[in-house]
């Protein structure tokens, strides 16, 4: 049973509406095949992945460590916000949508925060340890494939925003947990 019940905003309706009467479906399928950069199931096995490729090398161990840990929470954190608060999700409440081939998205009452964009966040804030040109590449991959959750009437905008910036607290408070061995960047490394 939800604690909270949080109400689209004004904005959110309006941007949901505009999605709905004017998206086309080769822009619904875009969005589709871009939803899947941000899937949970897919960052995790990545993550997975990295984390072994970088069990025999200890340079990157550090590095992959902290991405796995932060894959986890970043993956298991919405799933508990969503069972203490419920939004209706923008697909069922925009009919328009429907008609123009919008696809049905997740559990109905589980529109906030958006989890995909709370991965991005999250990794959108790791990315602060690289250099420069793949930090902020990755920053918008990063913040794209965010937005397709909105295009998708899978969330509200405020969903995404709240998501989004919920994942970059996130990452900042495991760094000292996962990364207290290595270096932690300094002010010109975000």
């Amino acid at each position: 049973m939800a604690i909270v019940s949080i109400e689209p905003t004004a904005a959110d309706r309006r941007i949901a509406n505009a999605i709905a009467s004017h998206t086309t479906p080769d822009l619904e399928k875009a969005a589709q095949l871009l939803t899947w950069g941000a899937d949970e199931k897919l960052l995790l096995a990545l993550a997975v992945g990295g984390w072994l490729y970088g069990a025999r090398r200890p340079p990157l161990r550090p590095i992959t460590d902290h991405v796995l840990a932060l894959t986890l929470l970043s993956a298991i954190l919405p799933h508990l916000l969503k069972m203490g608060i419920d939004q209706t999700r923008p697909d069922r409440l925009t009919v328009e949508g429907h008609w123009r081939g919008v696809p049905i998205s997740g559990r109905a009452r589980d529109a906030f925060p958006s989890g995909h964009a709370l991965h991005m966040g999250a990794l959108a804030s790791a990315a602060g340890m690289l250099p420069s040109g793949p930090r902020w590449a990755l920053r918008a991959v990063a913040a794209t494939l965010s937005g397709s959750r909105i295009l998708l009437l899978a969330h509200w905008a405020s969903d995404v925003v709240a998501g989004f910036a919920l994942g970059a607290p996130i990452e900042r408070l495991l760094r000292p947990v996962t990364l207290s061995s290595r270096k932690q960047p300094g002010p010109g490394e975000r």
